[in-house]
């Protein structure tokens, strides 16, 4: 289900229509790939593209290849002599953007832009985003970016053209968790709606962790709550953990020092926020090179430095490496545990409870007796 952000979108569509490039930034699970899709219908698919750069990227060539074939757009009639070299296949791309369609200029919807620098290192590419940025500034299609790493976007954009307009996803309030639950459950929309703030601040605001947490809750009916759905989606089988596993993994991929890295979330982990002479202790390593652990760590969104002390940037991902990031699995009561804290902590953005029948909870007793449990109710 592609989830609706009607202001984002709004903010989005007057940014372009001010001849202004928007670059969408938010973490995994946040919503940007959702936002370009429904951006994509909303223009109309006659006048808009959306392409995902992450899986374009391979060699300049294929890409063009690739991104041209699959357009709906104009196609290039004799693209061979256009794959003579790799920066030959790169200003082709470019120069095909640029082209208008019958219906006037293209919007082109780019999901994971940064990952044009794949192609740094083939022959006369080392400068290419410097290079796509003044392309795009100058074309005269429209187009809308999108990244889930805003340090590396920032530093990208920090000298570029003022037609470049970074908007960052907003975490997603109850009034959009309530429309969310009504198109999942409509059938028992004022059950959902008295649990939308609950979901809105377990879920930290990010979309895909509000979908998975409704979705739990709908199928389970009335009287589980959002914690017991969110420690059932904490399960080694739940949808929720693999969803961090990919986001814990795919950072870690993108930066560098993997075991040292590692080390640094386990003990931000344990306790945060902490400032560079406690990370240090814990990691037994010096400042300085503690101090270059955390930059990597800083520039794939990991964590995030307030007042000179460092912590998680997704509380959720916290959560997940207490739970998963050590020798044993975690056990029922392990996974009990661990977000009855998560919730406490975040106990300042949740409402009273609603007034629902207190209901057993089978994984408390499966922890006690060693027996198979289902759903983890909290009560």
């Amino acid at each position: 289900m592609i989830i609706e952000r009607t202001a984002l979108e709004l903010r989005v569509r007057a940014s372009l229509d001010a001849g202004r490039i928007p670059v969408v930034l938010g973490g995994c699970g946040s919503g940007r790939t959702s936002l370009l899709l429904r951006l994509e219908g909303l223009i109309g698919p006659d006048r808009s593209q959306y392409i995902d750069f992450a899986a374009a990227a391979t060699t300049p060539e294929r890409c063009l290849e690739r991104v041209v074939a699959a357009s709906r757009r104009p196609t290039i009639a004799h693209i061979a002599p256009l794959l003579t070299s790799p920066r030959a296949a790169f200003d082709a791309l470019m120069a095909w953007f640029d082209q208008a369609s019958s219906s006037g200029p293209a919007t082109f919807l780019i999901d994971e832009f940064l990952d044009i620098r794949t192609f740094e290192s083939f022959p006369g590419l080392r400068q290419v985003v410097r290079d796509v940025v003044a392309r795009l500034a100058a074309s005269p299609s429209r187009f809308v970016l999108a990244s889930r790493f805003t340090v590396r976007a920032h530093r990208v954009l920090r000298d570029a053209p003022a037609r470049f307009e970074v908007i960052h996803v907003p975490a997603l309030a109850a009034a959009e968790v309530q429309a969310l639950a009504a198109r999942i459950d409509g059938a028992r929309r004022e059950a959902m709606a008295a649990r939308a703030p609950a979901i809105a601040a377990l879920s930290a605001g990010r979309a895909a962790y509000a979908h998975l947490l409704v979705e739990a809750i709908a199928s389970n009916g009335p009287s589980v709550d959002p914690v017991a759905a969110l420690a059932t989606l904490c399960a080694p089988e739940g949808r929720l953990t693999a969803r961090l596993r990919e986001s814990y993994e795919f950072r870690l991929h993108r930066a560098r020092g993997y075991g040292a890295l590692k080390a640094i979330l386990g003990i931000l982990a344990d306790d945060e926020p902490l400032n560079l002479t406690e990370i240090a202790g814990h990691l037994h390593r010096t400042p300085g090179s503690t101090k270059d652990y955390l930059s990597w760590l800083e520039d794939v969104d990991l964590i995030a430095m307030h007042g000179k002390r460092y912590a998680y940037e997704d509380p959720l991902l916290r959560l997940y490496v207490r739970l998963y990031c050590r020798p044993v699995p975690p056990t029922d009561a392990d996974i009990v545990r661990e977000v009855r804290a998560y919730a406490q902590g975040r106990a300042t953005q949740l409402p009273a409870p609603p007034q629902i029948p207190v209901v057993a909870t089978p994984v408390e007793r499966a922890a006690e007796t060693g027996g198979a449990s289902g759903i983890i109710e909290i009560d």
